[in-house]
């Protein structure tokens, strides 16, 4: 007998079809790249996945961050014999120290002699009549112990719930504009678990903000990266663009010609970088520039889908998702970005895409962008 690790993939992948075989490979490819460096064995048994490793904690603490893994379990491994399931599950019974219990069996192998019911029947007897003080409880119990049976048999009672999603890489890139608020890690996020790579700009407005800004960002991207694996991080000096708008557009109009100045440099980005797609932290209505009307003004320089996951989220409910990944605790750190600087005081929250083009006939946009670009740092992370 020994003890394994159940790797149950999000149900999700089950429904691909003829592609489902494409998912499973960049499954297991993205689950042996998080485990490199240590000892393990992957089995698979009647197409469960299980995980063998003297060190099994280290293998859930980074399996479970893997996207399109669902679920692990740690499993006791035993011959497919009803004697083995009875004793492996009793042990179960008897270690959670529950007063009621319930057995549920899932019979994949139609060679062993009892189907599932009768198994869970059957192995709930022997429980009963071997440990004192215990009563099956078959709608609410304390204690579930499970039993999968296949080529060996697999008894566990533990659920350790992980990430979910589809896997990482399966469904293009985006280049996500990675800003040093809450928002935007959490939508970096949300498209990763979608199977989407991500590419990260940071726009930096030196020395309006400081270097510390900066490393905030880079720690966000590592934090990112601890559930993707690599990630490229472009930081983009800023300043130039934003005293040019300044000088020579309208105070309240600054911010959405700024956003403008930002979509253009993320889609020129993801088109050197290969990106499908671009990615904004955006929710609407919750500042001037996630207005309607302002976000219908920031696409019309796109040249590519803008995503927007965080769009119909309140606030809250994005704060929560920033714990439970995180990135929250960096974030809320008092270091400004671009975005928060020279803001004006009365920002137009509807404007005109008639009138904001026109504004920008005074500025020379190529050019600006292109510098940018030219003069932008880049670290992988």
């Amino acid at each position: 007998m020994r003890e394994l690790i159940l790797v149950k993939y999000a149900p999700e992948i089950f429904l691909k079809g003829l592609n489902r075989n494409k998912f499973e490979r960049q499954l297991q490819k993205n689950i042996t790249k998080v485990l490199k460096g240590v000892q393990y064995q992957f089995v698979v048994d009647q197409n469960r996945w299980f995980i063998y490793s003297e060190n099994l904690q280290e293998v859930i603490n980074r399996v479970k961050r893997v996207f399109g893994v669902s679920e692990l379990c740690i499993v006791k491994e035993v011959e497919a014999k009803l004697e083995d399931i009875e004793g492996a599950a009793l042990e179960r019974v008897v270690n959670s120290k529950a007063d009621t219990f319930k057995i549920e069996t899932n019979r994949a192998n139609k060679t062993f002699p009892l189907n599932s019911m009768e198994t869970s029947r059957t192995v709930g007897a022997y429980v009963l009549k071997n440990a004192e003080h215990i009563k099956v409880n078959v709608t609410n119990p304390q204690c579930v112990v499970n039993i999968e049976i296949r080529g060996k048999a697999y008894i566990y009672q533990e659920k350790i719930k992980a990430v979910g999603g589809l896997p990482y890489g399966m469904n293009g890139s985006t280049m996500l504009m990675l800003s040093g608020g809450i928002d935007s890690p959490v939508a970096g996020y949300l498209m990763a678990r979608r199977g989407v790579e991500l590419n990260c700009v940071y726009y930096h407005s030196h020395p309006y903000t400081s270097e510390r800004a900066k490393d905030k960002v880079k720690h966000l991207a590592r934090i990112l990266s601890e559930y993707t694996g690599k990630i490229n991080l472009y930081v983009v000096p800023f300043t130039e663009i934003q005293m040019q708008i300044i000088e020579k557009c309208r105070e309240d109009e600054l911010t959405i010609i700024m956003r403008r100045f930002m979509m253009r440099i993320a889609c020129e980005l993801a088109e050197l970088k290969k990106s499908n797609s671009v990615t904004t932290g955006e929710s609407i209505g919750q500042v001037a520039s996630q207005t309607m009307e302002s976000l219908v003004v920031s696409d019309d320089v796109s040249d590519r889908p803008v995503f927007r996951p965080l769009v119909a989220m309140d606030k809250g409910d994005i704060m929560n998702l920033a714990k439970d990944i995180g990135t929250y605790d960096t974030s809320i750190l008092p270091y400004e970005d671009c975005c928060t600087i020279f803001v004006p005081k009365h920002p137009k929250t509807k404007p005109r895409l008639k009138e904001i083009i026109t504004s920008e006939e005074a500025l020379q946009s190529d050019e600006l962008v292109k510098k940018a670009i030219e003069d932008m740092e880049v670290y992988e992370l």
